[in-house]
């Protein structure tokens, strides 16, 4: 009962934390055409209540896919309709068909508030207390309300999803999956992750990694037996998942590829953002879509990608274990961020969740990245006005990793999981004493460095001759720690001992 009061007190907390963050602004507010992702929200609620389906993806003379048009998957359809089908009820002008475009009022604005409390309150934050009390190492009274609160304070997923205005089911759903796997429900997992894919596709970002770790559970229990009935049962729910979710659109194969080419549309330009990812940030050095074609940007960026998540898929295929997937979800997210075709700031969130599943293993590892992934949408927080929010919870979100783990003292190698690189760097071992001092230092440095850019991207004007130098400083900075932050992740995964102990469990 003690646990459960303490992760009462852990939630209400949180909630309070978000309903602070969303008394403010909201993105694009009062700025016209287009005025931000919260017009785009409360638009496809009005196209999916006043249109029929067969027009939900097509552009016609009243739904002109120029202004918001739905490019996420039907799930987020189904969503905005139900969303939609709540706010006729209290006021039809909030979606009426073209007049209610850019619509803004305090009794609206709480209304659409209230739609992600309550998603956050249905799918995310359930899933996030269902994770942290299955965990072995938070069965401990205050343990699984600690873990719960990091993950539930981490700043960049609040800021986003009530500041800048999102939705926090695909992570959510994709929360559920993992959550199943742990318990070795593996249909209900692939059934779960088949909703966040549905409901964004930037879920791609972790197929993988689920891919890998159930089609190596299938080879451990041998696919001439075991194995081949588990592989066949969630191949069954996968294809019923995706049956159900397009269902409506199954009428013609036009309908189903005029849905495909939206989800595509947004594959046009990966210097589209002042984004920390690899492409931005070498441009700022070599003008890349000056030199090289649009097709073999998209080629190269595919080949960089595909190389950088073969070692952890094939580590997870050959030795499947739930450590193991949770490492390798943050690796191959990671990997999507940085080389990928087309990233948005927001992508980072698909990495920080996975991070906030291991904070408990590695918690200055994961705390120090969190940190590090909010600083990265500081140009986008800025845009949108969030500048007080961002600077309250990033520091307090600090405090409470720094009390609660105590981080900076565990930045030994074997605190940081390097001990069986180390040991295997025969002639180098001395030189590991001294790294808990080295780890903390860059610690240090780093958190210095973001603050100090934090408020110079606050307080000052940027040059005239260079009017994107802090975005640029932030994208870049950002961009160094993510390449070294995935070194050492795919360090931990290659050199994991534990994941060859346990997944003998498995077969």
């Amino acid at each position: 009962m003690e646990k459960w009061s303490l992760m009462t007190i852990t939630v209400l907390l949180a909630l309070t934390v978000r309903w602070a963050v969303s008394l403010g602004s909201y993105s694009g507010a009062g700025k016209p055409p287009m005025y931000g992702d919260y017009e785009a929200q409360r638009h496809w609620q009005e196209v999916t209540y006043n249109l029929p389906i067969r027009q939900w993806y097509f552009n016609t003379s009243d739904n002109n896919l120029l202004y918001w048009g739905l490019d996420y998957p039907p799930l987020t359809a189904y969503h905005s309709f139900l969303c939609a089908y709540i706010a006729k009820l209290i006021n039809p002008d909030w979606i009426a068909l073209h007049t209610s475009r850019g619509y803004e009022s305090q009794p609206h604005k709480l209304f659409m508030r209230t739609t992600v409390f309550v998603a956050d309150l249905l799918v995310y934050i359930p899933a996030v207390i269902l994770y942290c009390f299955s965990l072995k190492e938070t069965s401990t009274k205050k343990k699984a309300s600690i873990c719960a609160l990091c993950i539930l304070l981490y700043p960049g997923l609040i800021l986003i999803d009530h500041g800048h205005f999102q939705y926090p089911l695909s992570l959510g759903f994709a929360l559920w999956g993992v959550l199943c796997l742990c318990y070795d429900w593996d249909l209900l997992g692939s059934a779960a992750f088949c909703l966040a894919l549905n409901y964004k596709q930037m879920e791609l970002y972790h197929s993988l990694p689920f891919f890998c770790y159930l089609l190596g559970k299938c080879f451990k229990k041998g696919l001439k037996g075991k194995g081949l009935v588990l592989l066949t049962k969630i191949t069954g729910t996968v294809v019923v998942s995706f049956a159900v979710c397009w269902l409506p659109f199954c009428a013609d194969m036009e309908q189903i590829m005029q849905v495909l080419r939206r989800l595509l549309n947004y594959l046009s330009s990966p210097f589209q953002d002042k984004v920390a990812n690899i492409w931005c940030s070498l441009s700022v050095l070599i003008k890349i879509k000056k030199i090289i074609s649009p097709q073999t940007q998209l080629k190269l960026s595919f080949a960089v990608t595909f190389l950088s998540v073969l070692p952890a898929c094939v580590k997870l295929t050959v030795q499947p274990s739930l450590r193991g997937f949770k490492f390798a979800l943050v690796s191959c997210a990671l990997s999507f961020f940085l080389f990928s075709f087309q990233v948005h700031e927001k992508s980072i969130l698909l990495v920080s969740i996975p991070v906030c599943l291991i904070i408990n293993e590695i918690p200055f590892m994961a705390t120090w990245f969190l940190l590090v992934s909010t600083f990265s949408l500081l140009p986008l927080l800025l845009k949108d006005g969030l500048l007080l929010p961002y600077a309250v919870t990033l520091p307090a979100f600090l405090s409470v990793c720094l009390h609660s783990f105590s981080i900076l003292e565990k930045t030994s190698a074997e605190d940081l999981q390097l001990k069986p690189f180390s040991l295997s760097l025969k002639g180098y071992v001395s030189w590991f004493k001294s790294f808990p001092k080295i780890v903390r230092n860059l610690f240090l440095l780093s958190v210095t460095l973001m603050g100090a850019l934090s408020l110079t991207s606050a307080a000052l004007p940027p040059p005239q001759s260079l009017p994107d130098l802090f975005p640029v400083l932030v994208s870049l900075i950002s961009c160094l720690h993510f390449l070294l932050f995935l070194v050492y992740f795919n360090v931990v995964i290659l050199w994991d001992s534990k994941n060859s102990r346990s997944q003998k469990k498995i077969s």
